[in-house]
């Protein structure tokens, strides 16, 4: 079929599917390196204990059939080597079954993570990552052509990810209406970056146009992706360039990074001019079949979408196979942060030594600059930051945190930038503090040296020790 294939799109693809490779690579490598003080047997949320109350039909993995630490590091170390074969091109060399076979294993491993992961996987490009992973499986190698059907599918995605964050926007806070959400963003965002300071304290005019910018980008520029080329091809450079400013602007784990992957599929190479093979006939039949099962499953993402009751970042299957998208429908104005002590005197008093632990990503110590992480996920750090807008974040680990705290845990203290405390000598209480935190002025910042200024707000967990119950204020 003629129709089936486009054959400007060799490089596209080859591109797409290396970057999506390295996204794979970053995804399971967080997974790898984080697991045990998480999910682990004893992680603050224990996989045994979530599959034990779930059935296989909520959340399909292969955790469900068996787990045990080993079993997971084995499916995460195996997805960073699966990923680093496909950056490096293997794909390319298999016969076209093999290689979408290849392909499939990222997804199930990632899959089987996330549909397991709880609330430390439930943020909008876990699902993200496994809808375009899926995709991509299908996508096909140096045998054929790139699929016209599939690729359309990417920009369908892509469009769904732009626009239902625009649309979010302008139906929550009323900033993103009045073009001042970004006065307080960069300094309220989960997670700063090392420049974020000072996009915080650009120009408020240049804040205006930042707002106006986003609005364009992911409400007008979208529909432009269905244009015909060069107009698709522009409005996805636009796209990247977007994304490329907010990579600079802060910590957003790697959602900016796949929705760039997504967008260099919609750059056509009009100069590769490889000849175009017919596709096997069974190619053709499930790039079909599969294109259909997306289109119909875009039902309740689409009705979403346009709902004035648009929730964010859900999935509607438990395959995560057509999912809907969005972020910071509303901003933050005051940034708090849940500061976490110990001290190992026998009696807690305020007087005490208390000792300060130093997360790796969210705000501490004043002085600490802001440093860069992304595209890899710093987990904890994430919700830390919810945990300060809401005890009710934290209800279901903050409490096993605090008792890994106080056991000088290995697994959890490797997820802190430093502990006070020497790994044979653990503290006999824990508490943690409730600051108001607000980026330091330039005069300030030559004064002093410190990026932050924090005020204390109050009590958010009063001294805890191993002998009684571990509660939270």
């Amino acid at each position: 079929m003629d129709w089936f294939t486009a054959p400007d799109y060799w490089t596209s693809r080859l591109v797409f599917q290396r970057a999506l490779a390295g996204v794979y690579l970053m995804a399971f490598l967080t997974a790898a390196l984080q697991f045990r003080a998480l999910l682990g047997e004893r992680g603050m949320l224990p996989i045994p204990r979530f599959v034990a109350r779930t059935p296989f039909r909520r959340a399909p993995s292969l955790f469900q059939l068996h787990y045990s630490d080993r079993f997971f590091a084995g499916c995460a170390w195996a997805g960073c080597a699966v990923s680093a074969a496909l950056l490096a091109g293997l794909d390319s060399r298999l016969p076209l079954g093999a290689a979408m076979a290849l392909w499939l294993v990222p997804w199930v491993l990632y899959l089987s993570i996330v549909n397991v992961g709880q609330t430390w996987y439930g943020f909008g490009w876990e699902s993200l990552l496994l809808e375009v992973g899926f995709l991509a499986v299908f996508l096909g190698n140096d045998e054929v052509a790139p699929p016209f059907l599939a690729l359309f599918l990417l920009r369908w995605i892509l469009f769904r990810v732009e626009f239902g964050a625009g649309l979010i926007k302008m139906r929550g806070d009323e900033c993103w209406r009045k073009l001042t959400c970004l006065d307080h963003h960069h300094e309220t965002q989960p997670m700063p970056g090392p420049l974020s300071w000072f996009f915080h304290h650009l120009p408020r005019p240049l804040h205006r146009v930042e707002v106006a910018a986003s609005h364009v980008t992911q409400l007008v520029v979208p529909f432009l992706l269905f244009a015909p080329q060069p107009i698709a091809a522009a409005a996805a450079s636009l796209m990247i360039v977007t994304q490329l400013w907010l990579v600079l602007s802060g910590n957003f784990s790697w959602l900016n990074w796949i929705t760039i992957v997504l967008a260099l599929s919609a750059l056509p190479f009009p100069t590769d001019t490889r000849p175009t093979p017919d596709a096997p006939l069974w190619y053709e039949v499930v790039v079909l079949a599969v294109a259909a099962l997306l289109v119909t499953l875009s039902y309740h993402p689409v009705r979403n979408m346009v709902s004035r009751r648009q929730i964010m970042n859900r999935s509607f299957d438990p395959l995560h196979l057509v999912n809907t998208y969005g972020a910071f429908g509303s901003v933050s104005r005051i940034r708090y942060e849940v500061v976490v002590e110990g001290t190992a005197d026998d009696v807690p008093r305020e007087d005490s030594d208390w000792r300060e632990y130093e997360f790796k990503g969210k705000p501490g110590d004043p002085r600490h600059w802001p440093r860069q992480f992304a595209p890899y996920h710093l987990r904890l750090d994430w919700m830390m930051w919810f945990a300060a807008l809401s005890p009710a974040y934290a209800g279901s680990w903050f409490g096993a945190l605090v008792e890994r705290l106080l056991e000088n845990d290995r697994a959890t203290l490797k997820l802190l930038r430093r502990s006070p405390f020497p790994p044979d000598a653990p503290p006999r209480y824990v508490r943690a503090r409730l600051f108001r935190y607000r980026y330091t002025s330039w005069r300030e910042l030559r004064e002093t040296g410190a990026c932050w200024e924090r005020t204390y707000v109050r009590e958010y967990l009063p001294p805890t020790r191993l002998t009684g119950e571990v509660q939270r204020s």
